[in-house]
């Protein structure tokens, strides 16, 4: 792609589209659609379009193939890989999706919903409980993460356990190819053995490929009756085993089961407002929750009798169940503070990796130590999905260490996650993407064949390359 900004002819013809009032130009306007949450990656752009309609997006993107024009699709802007910012150079269009935002239609009997690509995920949440159904889809920025932006990442959160990531929930889709063209996947059917799945090439390719602008989202029936638990552990070995006996015995209505280590209590206590669930500490923690469309109360009985079992056993030391819908809410808190506290703790290197179940033990210990080795008094801050497996394996600068001395380390340190990471059979991309900040490792991690496929689908969808260049392939 040319890195010449485009012309203000071709300015003017792209807000033509939109209207003057919704393509802005400002550089205070346009400041918060070029940074992300971490504030790693920051771009600039001689424009941001925020369409209000397939139509519109489809206009754009015929506009940009035709000039050349690179385009970056950008939902809620909550992305933590860089894969919704653009480059440097201010040459790219910033396309925001925030005002197709839209439900379209719900329908309980096929429980399906149709919602635009710039919808927010918690008014999605609403929209489906108000129909009396659930959609299962959450994480901690579902308050301003869009679902265009889910699924062009694929995002997990921690219901990956019992329904699946994003990939799992859609039924159908509407795409915006590179030349403009609608293809209308907008299907309701569970089965539909027609050929080649389209939908599963624009899920998870970050915007590559072409611009999803609307869903159709799967939907399941509510659940009537929860059971909570925060539990304690000695050790990851003792919470897989734990895991492993609580599915058995609950039936398969173990909705999520989280890792948490002593030090994320400690540092969601000190500058979360959170309430330690125990009077003595533990040097890990578990957050499990079954969830059902039982009477009310039903499953506390099963997480009881669970966890009473595995008390007998000696995989766990205590346990609190929530006893209130609002103990629940704060039991929770905790967890989805884990990220945002370690900002308070001064500077933090991240991952967001997966290994099979069975090896997060071994994974834990070898690169805890790894990491302290390298960088003697860092705090490894490993949380996550521990029944699916994905770890956010985080590490928090040394007490009193120079924040940007810490960070300058970043590549190191991710090399040598990765590294182990990639030896236990495990992923350095979980539920993040690959966005800008692993793209280079690509050519690590994939097979030649596997690259040249990508490479493939990527020319013939968008052959002149207008598609979030320089992110997700290498």
């Amino acid at each position: 792609m040319s890195e010449q900004s485009p012309s203000s002819d071709t300015l003017n013809r792209f807000a033509a589209i939109v209207g003057v009032s919704h393509a802005l130009r400002e550089d205070a306007d346009k400041a918060p659609y070029l940074i992300e949450p971490r504030d790693l990656y920051a771009g600039r752009t001689p424009m941001v379009l925020l369409p209000s309609s397939t139509e519109e997006v489809a206009k754009i993107l015929a506009l940009a193939n035709e000039t050349r024009t690179a385009i970056v699709p950008q939902s809620g802007n909550t992305g933590l890989v860089g894969g919704q910012t653009p480059h440097k150079q201010g040459s790219e269009i910033v396309l925001s999706l925030k005002r197709m935002n839209r439900i379209r239609d719900i329908d309980p009997v096929d429980n399906s919903m149709v919602a635009e690509a710039g919808a927010i995920l918690a008014d999605i949440h609403e929209a489906a409980s108000a129909a009396d159904r659930m959609f299962p889809l959450s994480l901690a920025a579902e308050g301003s993460c869009r679902i265009g932006g889910n699924i062009s990442t694929n995002a997990g959160g921690i219901n990956v356990l019992a329904y699946g990531n994003t990939r799992q929930l859609i039924l159908g889709l509407e795409v915006v190819l590179a030349d403009g063209r609608i293809w209308n996947g907008l299907r309701r059917l569970k089965k539909d053995n027609t050929g080649y799945d389209l939908k599963q090439l624009f899920i998870g390719a970050e915007g590559t490929l072409g611009i999803v602008t609307a869903a159709v989202l799967k939907l399941f029936p509510k659940p009537t009756d929860y059971a909570t638990a925060f539990i304690t552990v000695a050790d990851p070995e003792d919470a897989v085993k734990l895991l492993n006996l609580v599915q058995r015995l609950s039936g398969g209505r173990l909705t999520a089961f989280e890792l948490l280590p002593r030090v994320g209590i400690e540092f969601t206590v000190r500058h979360g407002g959170a309430t330690d669930p125990f009077s003595a500490p533990s040097p890990w923690y578990v957050l499990a929750e079954l969830s059902g469309g039982e009477p009310a109360g039903t499953l506390d009985a099963v997480l009881t009798q669970s966890l009473e079992r595995g008390l007998e056993q000696g995989l766990l030391q205590d346990a609190v169940l929530a006893a209130s819908e609002a103990q629940r809410r704060a039991f929770w808190a905790i967890r989805e503070q884990l990220s945002e506290v370690q900002k308070h703790e001064g500077g933090s290197i991240k991952h967001d990796v997966s290994v099979p179940v069975s090896r997060i033990p071994d994974f834990l210990k070898e690169a805890s130590a790894a990491v302290t080795t390298l960088i003697p008094g860092s705090r490894p801050v490993p949380f996550g999905h521990l029944g699916d497996g994905n770890i956010h394996f985080n590490i928090s600068q040394p007490v009193g260490a120079d924040k940007a001395a810490f960070l300058a380390r970043w590549d190191e340190v991710n090399d040598l996650v990765h590294e182990i990471v990639l030896r236990y059979g495990g992923s350095i991309s979980a539920e993040h993407g690959i966005g800008r900040m692993k793209r280079a490792k690509m050519a690590e991690i994939k097979s030649p064949v596997e690259l040249a496929l990508m490479h493939d689908l990527k020319r013939l969808l968008d052959p002149n390359g207008i598609l979030n260049p320089g992110k997700l392939l290498p």
